[in-house]
């Protein structure tokens, strides 16, 4: 088996998870933070509806330009679902095409012509997860505080104790 069909199962189940997160962020509060310094619900939102792209983004890029990403809006929660849906798609095909060797490749973060930090794809891609992982314990903790019952993630809730 390759390395992109073995986190596949990895992949699946942590898309499954952060779908159902996003499904719950409230449309009508994207300008809400719960503090002055946080990011606001709708722009962590878009954000974790981006991030399953940044894998086959990586695993077909040798390099992303931050300077010419686009900015953060505030969308719909539909508009968010299918933008993560689009990108989740993408993701599971770089990953099933993936051949071992890609993952050895190096590729670079950078923002105009200066480099951030280069490392090989494969070690990119599992930031990816993890930073994925990250950002949805946010969205979490910002549904609790509105009061919006949490989703099971890798268990129970106290919201929901079955899945």
């Amino acid at each position: 088996m390759s390395i992109g069909r073995d986190l596949i199962p990895e992949f699946d189940g942590e898309m499954k998870s952060t779908r159902r997160v996003l499904e719950r962020v409230p449309g009508d509060k994207g300008q809400w933070k719960p503090h002055p310094k946080s990011f606001a619900i709708g722009h962590l939102a878009q954000l974790v509806s981006w991030m399953p792209g940044w894998i086959a983004q990586t695993l077909r890029s040798p390099r992303l330009d931050l300077g010419s990403a686009p900015g953060y809006s505030f969308e719909p929660t539909e508009k968010l679902l299918q933008g993560f849906d689009a990108n989740v798609k993408a993701a599971r095909e770089a990953l099933e095409a993936a051949q071992d060797a890609d993952f050895a490749q190096p590729w670079s973060l950078t923002h105009g012509p200066r480099v951030l930090f280069t490392a090989p794809r494969g070690v990119v891609v599992r930031q990816h997860f993890g930073h994925l992982s990250h950002h949805r314990g946010q969205l979490t903790v910002y549904l609790r505080l509105l009061d919006i019952p949490v989703p099971p993630v890798y268990g129970p809730t106290a919201d929901e104790k079955t899945w």
